[in-house]
């Protein structure tokens, strides 16, 4: 039985499945003072969470369970916790729209575009982002950061950071008080401290730490978010066997995806451009061929339309093809400046 259909709070919910905690299995052997340490609540309420898992546990063990074998999940249980489980925003009101409300957890989403088309401000936003409380629509979790070219910079982060954290000041709905507690944890210096960043130098680097991922996710339970920028530079040189680097991509594809549905956590891999002779003249596509089109859940383009930035949805099962424009300001990623739009926080 999923969390999504327990009957308690909407932010008992939320803080579940935040903390990785997505089936009644998950937690059902924990202590009711562990529950609370991880959900950051009084151990009074992880007590009452627990006898409703315990009960809601029994109700669904006498219907018969999930399904024959063991591990199998319904497709109504699938889209109650797609429903239940909160998104990353982008910071960008109109992507998030046509993303579905973010980025999605539990799914592999490949973003590629053209050099300065705002690839890796988008994956430090994201970064960032996944760190918004709970009671702000966030996740409240932290990031992995994996930089194959360098282009990660500390500064940017910093000044995105201080930017989102003068966003949820100016968000209304919330106390006073609510903020200023919530102001405590979300300092520019925390933030920083919750991206795990990763500079790999070669594919076999880069091969090696993804294998190691599931050890140190299992060690940091609260990381929502694993981003690679980019996933194709160490695989684009020093490859003369073609056949051998499908290979070694599809693995760490696989490996990607699983630890997406093990952790409950959004994969973003960002990708860079190649061209590709079609119809009669060369045409601009996303690296690595259309076989590793297929490792991912969603696949965004990002490209230029005259001055302005758009993103478009190439690839998904859920999500309909669509576009939206987006800008790179000093405060990170945000709504075209055309459309004049104030930012809105989830």
């Amino acid at each position: 039985m999923e969390v999504g259909r327990l009957p308690i709070s909407a932010s008992q919910r939320s803080k579940l499945i935040a903390a990785g905690y997505t089936t009644l299995s998950s937690f059902s052997s924990l202590s009711p003072s562990h529950l609370a340490r991880d959900l950051k609540i009084s151990d009074n309420e992880a007590a009452e969470i627990m006898r409703v898992a315990s009960h809601g546990h029994r109700l669904d063990g006498s219907a018969g369970g999930c399904g024959t074998v063991n591990g199998a999940q319904t497709a109504w249980d699938m889209l109650h916790e797609e429903e239940m489980f909160p998104r990353i925003t982008t910071s960008c009101e109109d992507l998030d729209n046509i993303l579905g409300g973010g980025i999605n957890c539990k799914e592999v989403t490949e973003i590629g575009g053209v050099p300065g088309i705002g690839k890796t401000q988008l994956g430090i936003q994201l970064a960032i982002n996944v760190q918004i409380p709970v009671d702000y629509g966030g996740l409240g979790g932290k990031a992995i950061y994996i930089d194959t070219e360098g282009s990660f910079m500390v500064e940017r982060a910093l000044q995105i950071a201080e930017a989102c954290i003068e966003d949820m000041s100016e968000c209304g709905g919330l106390l006073r008080k609510d903020f200023q507690a919530c102001q405590l944890k979300m300092h520019p210096n925390n933030i920083l401290e919750n991206i795990f960043y990763f500079r790999v130098c070669s594919y076999t680097e880069q091969i090696a730490l993804i294998n190691y991922l599931d050890k140190f996710i299992s060690e940091h339970k609260d990381v929502k978010i694993v981003i690679v920028d980019s996933v194709t530079f160490h695989f684009r040189q020093d490859f003369d066997d073609m056949a051998l680097r499908t290979r070694l991509l599809s693995g760490m594809a696989l490996k990607l995806m699983k630890l997406a549905k093990d952790f409950s956590l959004a994969v973003v891999l960002l990708n860079q451009v190649t061209t590709k002779y079609i119809d009669g003249s060369f045409q601009l596509t996303l690296a690595l061929g259309d076989s590793w089109s297929h490792s991912c859940t969603n696949r965004v383009i990002l490209y230029w339309n005259g001055n302005e930035r758009y993103a478009y949805i190439d690839k998904s099962p859920s999500l309909r093809s669509a576009s939206a424009p987006y800008s790179v300001t000093s405060k990170g990623i945000r709504n075209s400046a055309s459309n004049c739009k104030r930012i809105k926080m989830m």
